[in-house]
């Protein structure tokens, strides 16, 4: 059973029961809200928003990952992450800064984030002595391949397996470099480099994730799985995120990346009364 608490920085994050992870990307290309909060004031009025509508983490995004995106020029993240960042002091969130460049990673823990949320867990060179030189929390992710060309032809024996093992010895890397096991939070990665059937086996058996004895994260907001069952088109598919989500939480889930905070914090309050009717 992993810690209940969460090392944020100097935010100790209680995730005893599940949390939501509140998107906000100022990309003009992501796959769902791309465009819509480049404009700073936008963005700030966005996350207090997710803020007061329950998340409890801001993830920051200045790059996109979905399939075919392209690599971002690393001034031009800074540019659109850290004003952002700095605006957001205080806000009382966890600040989280969804990264995969070393650079980025250490003037986001210098201007205050508390979280580095990195699809290559930490693989890129540096990566590793940049989280492991603050107290910040970071997120460990599986993928396959590369946001350009990930959804090609992605092939596994066992994804379960696969995923699980290559988290698990991220996770050990990342530890003998000195990052704390209540500080990583660990992430199955929906739709990097899988396909519908990789994503449901996956989704179906989150509890053996949920074993390495760290908190899972949960992204499967309106991503393309969700499109692929429902036929629902980006911006339609608030209702089938919400049933995976719960499904995720049951199945051992400690934090849940979602754009529609609202709702799935309804769904979250939910499940915490049943599960305390009789207690």
């Amino acid at each position: 059973m992993f810690a209940m608490i969460l090392r944020c920085g100097n935010i100790q994050l209680d995730v005893s029961t599940p949390r939501i992870m509140g998107i906000l990307n100022v990309t003009p290309d992501s796959f769902s809200d791309g465009g819509r909060y480049t404009h700073i004031a936008y963005a700030v009025e966005h996350a207090h928003q997710l803020i007061a509508e329950g998340a409890a983490i801001i993830d920051i995004g200045g790059e996109s990952t979905r399939p075919g995106a392209q690599w971002v020029p690393l001034q031009q993240e800074m540019d659109r992450v850290l004003p952002l960042l700095s605006a957001l002091q205080g806000c009382g969130a966890v600040l989280s800064v969804d990264t995969r460049k070393p650079e980025i990673m250490l003037a986001a823990i210098a201007a205050g984030a508390h979280m580095i949320n990195d699809i290559d867990a930490l693989q890129a060179q540096g990566a590793l002595q940049a989280v492991a030189s603050g107290e910040t929390a970071v997120c460990l992710m599986h993928k396959q391949g590369e946001p350009q060309a990930m959804q090609n032809n992605p092939s596994y024996g066992d994804v379960v397996a696969e995923v699980t093992d290559f988290l698990a010895e991220r996770m050990a890397v990342a530890m003998d470099a000195g990052i704390a096991r209540e500080r990583i939070v660990v992430d199955p990665g929906f739709g990097f480099g899988k396909s519908l059937t990789h994503n449901l086996k996956l989704l179906h058996h989150l509890d053996r994730i949920t074993e390495l004895g760290v908190p899972v994260l949960a992204g499967i907001s309106r991503k393309t799985m969700l499109g692929k069952v429902t036929g629902r088109a980006v911006g339609q598919r608030e209702y089938a995120g919400l049933a995976a989500q719960v499904l995720a939480v049951m199945r051992g889930a400690r934090i849940l990346r979602v754009h529609d905070v609202a709702a799935c914090q309804d769904a979250l309050k939910i499940i915490q009364a049943v599960e305390e009717c009789d207690e």
